[in-house]
């Protein structure tokens, strides 16, 4: 199999098979915490790091007004198409998810899928933060997902997954090549590999995510300050079974509210 060294967001069309085939759990869950914890109805719904619109669609098709921002062009470029395809106006834009502003105040926001630790500083982190606050109004929602570093060994440290559309198949595989808990640096390996009737391929990348343990992200949160834990969650998003985090969670969930 040829492999190819290559940035995985260059290419959004084996991205999206991957991600945009498992959308509905994230969805009904994010539906639900909208109902269930916004005050006042959701309307206006923005996503920061919104990749190819696999679920930002999905709220523009139910009648919500939505908005997203990515720092990768190509994945823009494949969310907005995605949209004009079905008769939506395009609704992505190129920007930094540190760094933005919106002209008008959300009602909701979300990024479930650990693109919070492409942040690579606690500044920019802190930044990502401070800008949600700004974009949403009182009592709005952000829904955050990610990866925390749990206390003693991770019990995940990687993972495989595969899907397939029409004759295209994809097969991703995420491992942590090595972990520094000193300088908050996590370095994982990401694989692609792609089998067409024609073609077999391997992209091959590797990341490096900043990493959070509980206590950490309790002190990240604490410093913002216009933004409150009203629940957590794991990510098999149960609306009605909350978790408590502690010092040995790994996959969660915050639903934050802007105070």
């Amino acid at each position: 199999m040829e492999t190819i060294r290559a940035n995985l967001y260059d290419y959004p069309k084996y991205y999206d098979v991957l991600f945009g085939s498992d959308w509905r759990a994230e969805y009904d869950f994010l539906q639900a915490c909208f109902k269930r914890f916004a005050r006042g109805r959701v309307r206006r719904i923005f996503e920061p790091a919104c990749g190819t619109g696999r679920l930002l669609v999905r709220f523009a098709l139910a009648g919500y007004e939505v908005t997203g921002v990515d720092i990768n062009p190509k994945v823009v470029a494949y969310c907005n198409a995605r949209f004009q395809r079905r008769g939506l106006q395009p609704a992505a834009v190129v920007g930094d998810m540190a760094d933005f502003h919106l002209p008008r105040k959300v009602d909701a926001a979300f990024n479930t899928i650990n693109s919070f630790r492409h942040l690579p500083t606690e500044e920019a982190a802190r930044s990502h933060l401070e800008c949600i606050a700004r974009a949403l109004r009182r009592g709005g929602l952000y829904v955050l997902g990610l990866h925390l570093t749990p206390a003693g060994k991770p019990q995940c440290q990687q993972e495989s997954w595969s899907a397939r559309r029409g004759h295209l198949a994809v097969t991703s595989r995420m491992w942590t090549i090595a972990l520094d808990r000193g300088r908050r640096r996590e370095r994982v390996g990401l694989q692609f590999d792609i089998w067409t009737p024609r073609r077999q391929v391997r992209l091959y990348n590797e990341v490096v995510f900043r990493t959070y343990t509980q206590q950490q992200m309790t002190k990240l949160l604490r410093v913002v300050g216009s933004l409150e834990v009203v629940q957590t969650y794991d990510f098999s998003y149960q609306i009605d079974c909350p978790i408590q985090v502690d010092p040995r969670t790994e996959d969660v969930v915050y639903v934050l509210q802007r105070r």
